[in-house]
Protein backbone atom coordinates (compact mmCIF):
# COMPACT_ATOMS: atom_id res chain seq x y z
CA UNK A 1 0.00 0.00 0.00
CA UNK A 2 1.08 3.65 -0.93
CA UNK A 3 0.14 6.93 -0.80
CA UNK A 4 -0.63 8.31 -4.12
CA UNK A 5 -1.34 11.82 -5.26
CA UNK A 6 -2.33 14.38 -2.69
CA UNK A 7 -3.90 17.88 -3.54
CA UNK A 8 -5.28 20.21 -1.19
CA UNK A 9 -8.88 22.30 -1.43
CA UNK A 10 -10.20 24.94 0.85
CA UNK A 11 -9.58 23.38 4.13
CA UNK A 12 -9.00 19.69 3.34
CA UNK A 13 -6.55 17.47 1.11
CA UNK A 14 -7.25 14.47 -0.83
CA UNK A 15 -5.52 12.28 -0.46
CA UNK A 16 -5.43 9.10 -2.74
CA UNK A 17 -4.56 5.41 -1.01
CA UNK A 18 -3.39 2.99 -3.74
CA UNK A 19 -3.67 -0.60 -2.94
CA UNK A 20 -1.16 -2.93 -4.87
CA UNK A 21 -1.05 -6.55 -5.80
CA UNK A 22 1.98 -8.06 -4.47
CA UNK A 23 1.27 -11.82 -5.16
CA UNK A 24 1.63 -14.20 -7.91
CA UNK A 25 -2.09 -14.41 -8.46
CA UNK A 26 -5.05 -12.71 -9.02
CA UNK A 27 -6.79 -10.73 -6.04
CA UNK A 28 -9.92 -8.95 -5.74
CA UNK A 29 -11.31 -5.96 -3.58
CA UNK A 30 -14.82 -4.71 -2.79
CA UNK A 31 -15.99 -1.83 -1.06
CA UNK A 32 -14.27 0.53 0.91
CA UNK A 33 -11.14 0.04 2.61
CA UNK A 34 -11.15 1.40 7.02
CA UNK A 35 -9.52 4.22 7.27
CA UNK A 36 -8.26 5.92 10.68
CA UNK A 37 -5.46 8.48 11.50
CA UNK A 38 -2.93 6.73 14.05
CA UNK A 39 -0.05 7.89 16.15
CA UNK A 40 2.31 7.18 19.32
CA UNK A 41 3.90 4.27 20.74
CA UNK A 42 2.54 1.39 20.76
CA UNK A 43 0.42 2.63 17.83
CA UNK A 44 -3.01 3.50 18.59
CA UNK A 45 -6.05 5.48 16.56
CA UNK A 46 -6.92 8.50 16.77
CA UNK A 47 -10.35 9.71 16.92
CA UNK A 48 -13.18 8.85 14.41
CA UNK A 49 -12.54 6.21 11.79
CA UNK A 50 -13.18 7.61 8.03
CA UNK A 51 -17.08 7.45 7.03
CA UNK A 52 -18.01 6.17 3.90
CA UNK A 53 -18.25 8.93 0.38
CA UNK A 54 -21.16 7.45 -1.01
CA UNK A 55 -20.41 9.43 -4.84
CA UNK A 56 -19.72 6.30 -6.14
CA UNK A 57 -21.56 2.15 -6.52
CA UNK A 58 -18.82 -0.32 -5.05
CA UNK A 59 -17.91 -2.85 -7.72
CA UNK A 60 -15.64 -5.99 -7.74
CA UNK A 61 -12.31 -4.93 -8.74
CA UNK A 62 -10.38 -7.70 -10.10
CA UNK A 63 -6.58 -7.23 -9.40
CA UNK A 64 -4.10 -9.20 -11.80
CA UNK A 65 0.11 -9.55 -10.32
CA UNK A 66 1.70 -6.30 -10.18
CA UNK A 67 -1.72 -4.20 -10.74
CA UNK A 68 -3.30 -1.16 -8.12
CA UNK A 69 -6.75 0.07 -7.45
CA UNK A 70 -7.17 3.15 -5.08
CA UNK A 71 -9.68 4.79 -2.84
CA UNK A 72 -9.77 8.71 -2.27
CA UNK A 73 -9.39 9.50 1.47
CA UNK A 74 -10.28 13.06 2.30
CA UNK A 75 -8.84 14.29 5.19
CA UNK A 76 -10.58 17.79 6.56
CA UNK A 77 -8.16 20.35 8.56
CA UNK A 78 -8.07 19.83 12.11
CA UNK A 79 -7.51 23.73 12.55
CA UNK A 80 -11.15 24.67 11.25
CA UNK A 81 -12.57 22.68 14.46
CA UNK A 82 -12.14 24.59 17.66
CA UNK A 83 -9.61 23.00 19.94
CA UNK A 84 -11.93 22.06 22.63
CA UNK A 85 -14.22 20.96 20.90
CA UNK A 86 -11.48 18.48 18.37
CA UNK A 87 -8.37 18.35 20.80
CA UNK A 88 -5.68 18.40 18.35
CA UNK A 89 -3.14 15.81 18.19
CA UNK A 90 -0.11 14.97 15.86
CA UNK A 91 -0.28 11.60 13.85
CA UNK A 92 2.16 9.48 11.94
CA UNK A 93 0.13 7.33 10.09
CA UNK A 94 -2.75 6.05 8.45
CA UNK A 95 -4.41 3.18 9.70
CA UNK A 96 -5.55 0.80 6.48
CA UNK A 97 -7.93 -2.10 6.70
CA UNK A 98 -8.06 -2.98 3.06
CA UNK A 99 -11.56 -3.89 1.95
CA UNK A 100 -12.64 -6.89 3.80
CA UNK A 101 -9.67 -7.65 6.05
CA UNK A 102 -9.45 -6.87 9.95
CA UNK A 103 -5.74 -6.57 10.22
CA UNK A 104 -4.46 -2.95 9.53
CA UNK A 105 -1.59 -1.66 7.40
CA UNK A 106 0.28 1.42 8.96
CA UNK A 107 1.27 3.80 6.26
CA UNK A 108 3.61 6.71 7.25
CA UNK A 109 1.95 9.75 7.10
CA UNK A 110 1.68 13.15 9.18
CA UNK A 111 -1.19 15.04 10.03
CA UNK A 112 -3.00 16.08 12.54
CA UNK A 113 -6.32 14.87 13.79
CA UNK A 114 -8.93 15.60 16.31
CA UNK A 115 -8.66 12.87 19.72
CA UNK A 116 -12.15 13.82 20.14
CA UNK A 117 -14.61 11.57 18.21
CA UNK A 118 -17.61 13.56 18.01
CA UNK A 119 -15.29 14.96 14.91
CA UNK A 120 -15.25 13.61 12.09
CA UNK A 121 -12.40 14.88 10.03
CA UNK A 122 -11.98 12.01 7.30
CA UNK A 123 -14.14 10.40 4.59
CA UNK A 124 -13.20 7.41 1.93
CA UNK A 125 -14.55 6.19 -1.33
CA UNK A 126 -14.70 2.96 -2.46
CA UNK A 127 -11.90 1.12 -4.12
CA UNK A 128 -11.67 1.42 -8.15
CA UNK A 129 -9.41 0.07 -10.41
CA UNK A 130 -5.98 1.73 -12.06
CA UNK A 131 -3.65 4.16 -9.80
CA UNK A 132 -5.14 7.25 -8.56
CA UNK A 133 -3.50 9.31 -11.16
CA UNK A 134 -6.01 12.49 -10.35
CA UNK A 135 -8.32 13.58 -7.35
CA UNK A 136 -11.09 14.93 -9.33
Amino acid sequence: MTAGLAQGAAGSIYQVIDFTNVSGGACTLFGYPGVALAGGSPVTQIGAAASRSTAASATLVTLGAGATANALLRITEAGNYPPASCHPVASTYLQIYPPNQTTPVYLAYKSTGCALTTVNLLSVGVVQAGSGGSTG
